[in-house]
């Protein structure tokens, strides 16, 4: 069990980007230009500042999308990886996303287990992170630095 705790953590890099992305939302940054779906009409800038406005405003089909994606590249995690991180591999190792360029290659095995380990402790802080813009959405003065 104790195997699964750092793969969980690695498996959502996703965290770091939600903050940053719900960060730069919300404090009036520009947004992409274009459609989201030309079909209904829906621009990026029409889906508004509000984060869970803007995921009801996604149609359909973008949604399914969105979250197919996800279960690709978790069904590439999950059933391609020899061994498993639970039998001894490497956590959060994904194909076609673990470091594609090649930066760790040449990297010692203590550097690169330090840069795992920021990594882990990134992911940690983006959690909470995300835990903080989710408790101010639904309760208005909860984090003290936000408005």
């Amino acid at each position: 069990m104790l195997a699964a705790i750092p793969a969980v953590r690695l498996e959502h890099r996703s965290h770091p980007a939600a903050v940053t992305g719900w960060a730069w939302v919300s404090s009036g940054g520009p947004l992409f230009p274009g459609y989201l779906s030309i079909d209904q009409g829906i621009t990026f800038e029409s889906l508004g500042r509000d984060g869970y406005a803007a995921w009801a405003a996604v149609p359909e089909a973008g949604k399914f999308q969105i979250l197919g994606t996800i279960g690709i590249l978790e069904l590439l995690q999950e059933g391609s990886v020899k061994p498993h991180y639970m039998a001894g591999g490497t956590p959060g190792k994904v194909p076609l996303l673990w470091d594609p360029l090649g930066f760790t290659t040449k990297l010692s095995a203590d550097t690169l287990a330090t840069k795992r380990t920021s990594e882990l402790k990134n992911g940690r802080l983006a959690m909470i992170g995300v835990m903080s813009l989710v408790s101010a959405h639904f309760i208005p003065g909860s984090v003290p630095l936000l408005p």
